[in-house]
């Protein structure tokens, strides 16, 4: 937005100035990270090059490939049914596709395994009902492998796939169905080289969502002994206590960031359709009849039953049958660590998120649009990298602190920034940043500019504007992103394992802990108090889902 006076072109500087300032601290440990791999302190490149490497980038790709696949399997025939077909159930499924979301990945790879390995109660059963003594004797399939993880992984991360794919689905006009069907092609085929080509965009997008989300994870990899990119991170940077060697693999993990990115943008960019009628007139649905609707049901029913209801149901029953254990003052305080560095967390991406949108409001241009996206860009990159970007100047700044005082007063100041909750803190930010300011530029934009015109001929400056007229109209806006922010705070795993304090436990990692010492059900507490939580964002976003619709369809 254009302003003619002097006194707002100056108030205009200074929100370019701090939007600019807010971009280069989250991509400062970008920078950090490339800048480390090229001039390590010790040089490992070529051991990790003939070693481990290509075994971490064969196991990521392939991990990626697979999940890749089960996500658009489970995403796109799910939201294809809920959005195209009628069948018993449809309407509720609408909203339960969505629940596994709430679910971290690395909780139901601990549920599942303590279900289904040899001394769980499914193989148990077994061996009762048939009389096996060992494993060797019937070919049960280990859980704790490549194909476990590409499966629990795709159960909890299909939902992206969904949503985006169902949007689609749903925005697509019937008059191109109808032609479809009118030159004599099946429903199938009118699916296939219809509605797929159609809904690519979106599919695309979320595709690209849950492969970051799978190059994130480290609780899964972990726990089931696949040496990925994120798991040699942590082998090199904690077991062989190389900085620099992490700092390298890291970069081969923006790579891949990188590549998901501009598959991403190119998918947006090289494919678009223009609905001049009908976009939103309700489409009818293809009834389906006999074993058809009944397997369009079980279709929907499996993945929330398997990626939602059994872990629920395990953790609840863990829950009970252990909370005298589990309810220790132990565990309050690391709920409590939970909450307070989460909710801190959030305030904080508020408060910037704010910021950045007011100042693209004022001033609207290629530099601030700019530097939003590189505030926005901490997403895309996975925790455990952006804690190796964190540690390294934070560690910079404590040691050139600590070396002044030593030379001057003969005093150590210790770790000031790095190895606090400080460096946690501005890791959460850093990575959620993008989720609030994209919630509240959202917001932003449904405020007609004329409120600003008007203040601004009251003689109002910016901030108070901002302040009294734009903060009352989209608080429901800052509402949805503080949540969306705190809950992927109380979920976020690997940046937690490697910046948090000495004796300063979160429930993620208290799970994590557990779980890695086969006790779960001491940790099921906890795991339970996660999802819970991760519930709450996913229920507003399936009532937003909900409300779009019915405005969608009233009549002009």
């Amino acid at each position: 937005m254009t302003d003619t006076h002097s006194g707002l072109g100056n108030s205009a500087a200074a929100w370019r100035i701090g939007t600019t300032c807010i971009a280069l601290i989250a991509m400062l440990p970008v920078l950090a990270i490339v800048w480390l791999a090229l001039f390590p302190a010790e040089n490992i490149w070529p051991h990790l090059l003939s070693t481990a490497l290509p075994r971490y980038l064969s196991n990521t790709v392939m991990l990626m490939a697979g999940v890749g696949l089960s996500v658009f399997l489970i995403g796109v025939s799910t939201a294809y049914l809920v959005s195209a077909c009628a069948f018993p159930g449809r309407q509720y499924f609408e909203w339960l596709l969505i629940l596994p979301l709430a679910v971290p990945a690395y909780v139901i790879a601990y549920l599942y395994t303590d279900l289904l390995e040899f001394a769980g109660p499914i193989q148990t059963m077994l061996r009762g009902l048939f009389g096996w003594q060992l494993a060797r004797d019937y070919g049960f399939p280990n859980v704790r492998s490549m194909g476990g993880a590409i499966i629990l992984m795709g159960l909890v991360l299909y939902p992206y796939v969904y949503l985006m794919a169902r949007a689609s689905f749903l925005e697509q006009s019937p008059h191109l169905l109808d032609v479809s069907r009118l030159m004599g092609r099946s429903q199938f085929n009118t699916f296939v080289f219809v509605s797929l080509p159609i809904a690519r965009p979106g599919i695309v997008i979320g595709i690209a969502l849950a492969l970051l989300e799978t190059l994130n994870d480290f609780g899964t990899v972990d726990y089931f002994a696949i040496h990925t990119l994120t798991a040699g991170i942590f082998d090199v940077w904690l077991n062989m206590n190389n900085l620099g060697g992490a700092a390298q693999i890291a970069v081969v993990m923006l790579s891949f960031v990188l590549l998901l990115i501009g598959l991403e943008y190119i998918g947006r960019k090289r494919i678009g359709f223009y609905q001049s009628v009908g976009r939103f007139t309700s489409t009818e649905k293809i009834q389906l009849t006999g074993l058809a609707k009944w397997g369009a049901f079980m279709a929907c029913f499996v993945p929330v039953l398997a990626g939602f209801f059994i872990p629920l149901g395990m953790l609840i029953n863990y829950g009970v049958a252990y909370f005298e254990q589990s309810w220790t003052a132990q565990f309050r305080q690391y709920a409590l660590n939970s909450l307070s560095v989460s909710t801190i967390a959030a305030i904080c991406c508020i408060v910037l998120a704010v910021f950045v949108s007011y100042a693209r409001r004022i001033e609207d241009n290629a530099w601030l649009g700019g530097a939003s996206k590189l505030a926005s860009l901490g997403y895309a990159v996975p925790g455990a990298v952006l804690a190796v970007g964190v540690i390294i100047p934070l560690a910079a700044f404590d040691n050139a602190v600590d070396g002044f005082f030593r030379a001057q007063f003969g005093v150590s100041t210790g770790l000031i920034l790095s190895g606090t909750t400080f460096a946690l803190i501005l890791t959460y930010v850093i990575r959620f940043l993008a989720i609030s300011i994209g919630s509240i530029e959202s917001s932003f934009s449904k405020i007609s500019t004329s409120i600003d015109m008007a203040a601004r001929t009251l003689g109002h400056p910016p901030f108070r504007t901002l302040r009294h007229y734009h903060l009352p109209l989209i608080k429901s806006g800052i509402f949805t992103a503080a949540l969306i922010v705190f809950v992927d705070c109380m979920k976020e795993l690997p940046a937690t394992l490697l910046l948090r304090p000495f004796n300063f436990e979160t429930l993620a990692t208290h799970v994590y802990l557990f779980a890695a010492d086969e006790m779960i059900e001491q940790s099921a507490l906890g795991a339970l108090f996660i999802v819970l939580c991760g519930l709450i964002p996913v229920i507003v976003l399936s009532k937003t889902i909900s409300s779009s619709q019915v405005l969608a369809r009233q009549p002009d």
